[in-house]
């Protein structure tokens, strides 16, 4: 593959990883990352770009001026550039819905000028809270469980898929990203877009700048690496909470598929997700954390709900593993092995930031 391939948000978790490994398995594609550098931490991928030979533009997406297609003559288009908490709608809405919406709208601007084709990684957030808070849940001594009976269609023990209901409110973040699917949607019908749509779970690994709102799994081992406290946050404040994970390295071998494969699966807009087999609670998490660390520490129990936050989410992602014959490589306990190695090889570069 010797495209040209640009990659928005391209200094964040996921889009350095991407065009990391991108460039290790296609060293003649010529790729370009574009970010606004507006995270901690992403400056710290910029040398790891020019060793890559991955060229680097600092530039924000909701400036059309900054996504220039004579500059950014490009054939594909990975879009991993969302403000991807949901915490930051409550907080700053304004800096949510332009960089989610109208940088979407500058996005897809640049993609039918250019004739490329997307990839858009859109999220789980696009299911709505109240259906979710709604489901019939099992409680068992570290985790909640799905029932096998259920109040809507869409959802099993083995997750949530692509017939859950989307009425209801789902965060700003959730809303602005299914809107984007809607815009894309759009772009395809009027001008023959050439577009694929992820919706992704939580993905982590290494390099992820972990924080309480984004990159819950790599914020938990830093916090025990580290030896800082912790909080269970709602749901009788015993960490029984439940997510799927999925690893990086494993998203990324659905991408390259995706990209290999592009016209069979124009048009998909599916769920992509570690499902009930790589999934954690916050309890379990702590336990492993604890167990490869060899750290225990103070975790406070907290009543309270956090606001937008659901008691478990578990992606059902059959649809996609059945079209594309992918599925995870990376279990959660090597994952968060992986994340441990990650930060105990580079602790002196993060303990600032993690």
């Amino acid at each position: 593959m010797s495209e040209k391939i640009l990659i928005l948000g391209g200094a964040g978790f996921i889009g350095s990883s991407l065009a990391l490994n991108l460039k290790q398995q296609y060293p003649d594609a010529h790729i370009i990352c574009l970010d606004n550098l507006r995270r901690r931490g992403s400056e710290l991928n910029l040398p790891r770009f020019k060793a890559a030979n991955i060229d680097f533009i600092h530039g924000d997406i909701r400036s059309e001026a900054d996504l220039d297609p004579a500059i950014l003559a490009v054939d594909t288009i990975i879009d991993c550039s969302a403000e991807p908490s949901v915490l930051a709608g409550f907080s700053s809405p304004q800096y949510v819905l332009q960089t989610n919406l109208i940088g979407t709208m500058n996005i897809l601007e640049l993609a039918r000028k250019l004739s490329a084709r997307l990839l858009f990684l859109s999220t789980s957030r696009v299911y709505p809270i109240e259906p979710i808070k709604q489901l019939n849940l099992i409680e068992t001594e570290t985790r909640f469980q799905l029932a096998e009976k259920q109040p809507y269609p869409g959802i099993s023990p083995q997750g949530i898929s692509e017939e859950f209901p989307l009425t209801g409110a789902r965060s700003l973040y959730g809303a602005t990203k299914l809107a984007s699917e809607l815009l894309i949607e759009e772009y395809r019908h009027a001008y023959g877009l050439k577009a694929i749509i992820n919706r992704c779970g939580v993905i982590t690994g290494p390099w992820q700048m972990g924080k309480v709102d984004q990159g819950v799994f790599t914020f938990w081992m830093a916090a025990h690496y580290f030896k800082k406290s912790l909080r269970y946050i709602g749901y009788g404040g015993t960490g029984k909470q439940v997510r799927d994970l999925l690893h990086v390295n494993d998203l990324f071998n659905l991408v390259q598929y995706q990209l290999e494969h592009f016209a069979e699966l124009d048009g998909d807009v599916l769920n992509v997700g570690g499902g009930l087999d790589v999934s954690l609670s916050l309890l379990e998490t702590t336990q492993i954390c604890a167990e490869i660390t060899g750290h225990q520490i103070p975790i406070e129990g907290v009543l309270a709900e956090r606001e937008g936050d659901v008691p478990l989410f578990i992606t059902d992602a059959c649809k996609m593993k059945e079209k594309t014959g992918w599925n995870p490589a990376y279990s959660a306990r090597q994952t968060l092995l992986d994340i441990y190695q990650w930060i105990q090889q580079n602790e002196s570069l993060l303990s600032g930031i993690l």
